[in-house]
C-alpha cells in the first residue's frame, strides 16, 4: 500500500509530461500536413535520363589506332 504514494505522483508527473509534449508538438506546427508526405512519395519526380556515352581511355584509342594501321 506504500508504494502507491509514490506511484501516485509519479504517473502523474509522467501525465503531465506527456501532455505539454504533446501541447508543444500542436503549437510547433507538427500536425499541420499529415496527407502530405503520403502523397510526397507516390509522386515521381525521377526522370529518365539517357545514358552517357562512354568515354574512351587513352589506352583503347591506342589500340584502335594500331589495329587501323
Amino acid at each position: 500500500m506504500d508504494i502507491l504514494y509514490l506511484l501516485i505522483p509519479v504517473s502523474l508527473l509522467f501525465v503531465f509530461i506527456i501532455a505539454a509534449m504533446f501541447w508543444w508538438s500542436l503549437k510547433s506546427g507538427q500536425f499541420e500536413d499529415l496527407e502530405g508526405p503520403g502523397y510526397r512519395i507516390l509522386m515521381d519526380d525521377d526522370k529518365a535520363q539517357a545514358p552517357e556515352p562512354e568515354k574512351r581511355s587513352a589506352i583503347d584509342s591506342d589500340q584502335d589506332a594500331a589495329s587501323d594501321k
